[in-house]
């Protein structure tokens, strides 16, 4: 089986999608097969498909199916569980894990698995993104973003990490939007409080660059 992370946020906007490209990119230079899956998606176009999940599908190695990237893509920009109600659709943690490990069988070295919005985020009245991680049973990457209160809500995050048994293996420093004040204060704090590698610190790049952004990432703690 591939070896394979989920990718959760600080907040909703925090950058997982944009840091879930960038390591796929890193990865692929590294020479590895890369896919990944965003198994809840809330915004679509009026096709039917949502950015985030179109970004991964350009970044990663493996050829795959949107449904299979992608199972779940609801219409509304809204909380996953209220634009599923709206639709009329169910989810279940166990379902979603069980289309996440489709991808993990298949034939990539290297499989992201990103959350929606935070840790906590509902998918239905007793689940949340956080069972998908805990049926999984991978190690978690937490996108940090470099906004005022970031160090509360990663401390939290973490912790809630840890309550639900999982790892927090690495995180990422991103910057969502302008340069935070005092970034390298809250940067060096991070760096104390969260005992995890930091894999990078990615600054604000107003267009996405994922190339770019794949650049300000060492990944090497991932592969040992």
């Amino acid at each position: 089986m591939s070896k394979t992370w989920f990718v959760t946020g600080t907040d909703t906007g925090v950058g997982k999608t944009a840091v879930c490209c960038a390591l796929l990119i890193a990865a692929a230079q590294a020479g590895l097969r890369t896919a990944a899956v965003k198994p809840v998606a809330a915004g679509c176009n009026g096709e039917g498909y949502n950015d985030d999940a179109l970004q991964l599908m350009a970044s990663m190695t493996e050829v795959l199916d949107y449904a299979q990237v992608n199972p779940v893509a609801l219409d509304a920009a809204i909380a996953p569980h209220i634009a599923a109600s709206l639709e009329g659709r169910q989810m279940q943690a166990n379902r979603l894990a069980g289309w996440c490990r489709g991808v993990m069988l298949g034939t990539a070295d290297f499989v992201l698995i990103e959350g929606a919005g935070g840790w906590r985020v509902p998918i239905n009245s007793r689940e949340t993104m956080a069972d998908v991680a805990s049926h999984l049973q991978v190690g978690v990457i937490l996108v940090v973003g470099m906004r005022l209160g970031c160090i509360n809500h990663a401390l939290l995050t973490a912790e809630a990490i840890r309550r639900d048994g999982l790892r927090l293996v690495a995180w990422v420093a991103n910057q969502p939007g302008p340069r935070m004040d005092r970034h390298e204060e809250n940067l060096d704090t991070l760096r104390q409080l969260l005992s995890a590698p930091l894999l990078g610190v990615i600054p604000f790049l107003p267009h996405r660059q994922a190339v770019e952004a794949a650049t300000y990432l060492d990944i090497q703690s991932l592969l040992q």
